[in-house]
């Protein structure tokens, strides 16, 4: 698992994107969404995004090493 606060939104989707596997995004009460080329669901967390004053707060499960890792050099350069 994985916490990030995402500032750039288009961009981490354009990442979330170009993954392999899925991308499950985490909700507090413990159920998991994909949100990897899932549209209406990415949809949803960009009006979240703007709600959130462009910085959401996310938790991901990545299972793929690869996907994860491109996930983190993104993160690593939206700060």
């Amino acid at each position: 698992m994985i916490k990030l606060r995402i500032f750039n939104m288009k961009e981490f989707l354009r990442t979330v994107d170009q993954c392999t596997g899925p991308v499950n995004l985490l909700y507090p009460d413990g159920r998991k969404e994909n949100i990897n080329k899932q549209y209406q669901v990415q949809s949803d967390l960009q009006e979240k995004h703007r709600e959130y004053h462009r910085c959401l707060p996310l938790s991901l499960e990545i299972p793929d090493p690869k996907d994860y890792q491109q996930i983190v050099f993104y993160a690593i350069g939206d700060c």
